[in-house]
């Protein structure tokens, strides 16, 4: 089942790879001038986690814009028409159900540890208009406006944020060295080596 999701993560790596690559080498050099230029502290989880989040947003901007739909495909206003239709077993649920929760998943993450938020109010709207926006410019591009794309954008973006929540309350509980810089920077590393290890 896990098949379909592969071939479309696969799918945007190819597909974004050279505007990701060329946009990190412009962010982390120009991040890293700034740095030494100013002589400020470099803590290796907080520019990762920044470099990270804007390659996310390069990698959601080209698949929001540049993925071609189906010729048949039409604007769909009626909530779950589109998400009802899908068999949970098709290669179809997994890429466009399962898909569009875990495209907004990080997003929900992000803006609730950029944010420091408590309460999900706040990361709620901002996926919402988020969302809003991109099927609005689909629509106006020539792609098509979903209204069952916002309802699992929205369903991703509270996962990120649920998933916040449990790190944040975890990370309290944890004893005082594992929210040093030096840990997290390589329990940080250790992650993106794990990551890049799984996507070869």
């Amino acid at each position: 089942m896990l098949g379909p999701l592969n071939d479309t993560i696969h799918g945007v790596i190819s597909m974004t790879w050279p505007v990701v690559f060329i946009s990190a080498v412009i962010m982390v050099s120009t991040r890293l001038c700034y740095l030494l230029n100013n002589k400020e502290k470099i803590v290796i989880y907080k520019e990762l986690m920044m470099l990270i989040f804007a390659i996310y947003i390069l990698c959601l901007f080209q698949v929001v814009t540049f993925q071609d739909d189906a010729t048949w495909a039409s604007n769909n206003f009626v909530p779950f028409q589109e998400i009802l239709r899908y068999n949970i077993t098709s290669r179809l649920f997994w890429k466009n159900v399962v898909g569009n929760m875990l495209m907004f998943l990080p997003f929900g993450f992000f803006v609730s540890y950029y944010l420091k938020v408590d309460k999900i109010h706040l990361p709620f709207m901002l996926v919402l208009v988020t969302s809003l926006a991109i099927e609005i410019v689909q629509m106006m591009i020539g792609r098509v406006f979903d209204v069952d794309d916002i309802i699992l954008n929205l369903v991703g973006g509270m996962i990120g944020y649920l998933i916040y929540k449990v790190l944040k309350r975890m990370g309290e509980r944890l004893p005082k060295f594992c929210s040093s810089n030096w840990f997290l920077n390589t329990l940080m590393i250790i992650t993106l080596v794990g990551f890049v290890i799984l996507l070869m």
